[in-house]
């Protein structure tokens, strides 16, 4: 009978922190700043992204391409690799590539642009 308590218990316990877990990953992101106020800087990026970046990355959705999902890529904790989204993890990403992400040829002006424009996601 004993036996038969704790199993539940222990049945219940994992159910929780599976719900848990469930409702932390279902938290809202913030929305993408409207196009219609972007900044001159940002809208230059969203033309950079949508030239070098959009075939395999989603700008306003977490939802992958070939690549992750960007939606709120600089306010979030982590990005997909683990690591935190700062501007000199994104540049060193988006300049040398990571995994089966290509490097990206890219002048300091355009990459200066896409900072701005992923900052708006």
């Amino acid at each position: 009978m004993r036996t038969r308590f704790a199993h539940s218990r222990t049945a219940w316990l994992a159910v929780l922190i599976v719900l848990a877990a469930a409702l932390s990953a279902c938290r809202s992101l913030p929305a993408s700043k409207p196009a219609s106020q972007w900044t001159v800087e940002e809208a230059r990026g969203a033309e950079v992204f949508r030239q070098s970046c959009a075939r395999c990355h989603n700008p306003t959705t977490t939802r992958p391409l070939n690549g992750p999902g960007l939606q709120a890529i600089t306010k979030i904790e982590s990005m997909p690799s683990g690591a935190p989204p700062t501007d000199e993890r994104l540049t060193q990403t988006i300049l040398h590539g990571r995994q089966n992400m290509p490097a990206a040829q890219l002048t300091d002006d355009q990459l200066t642009d896409l900072l701005a424009y992923l900052h708006s996601l």
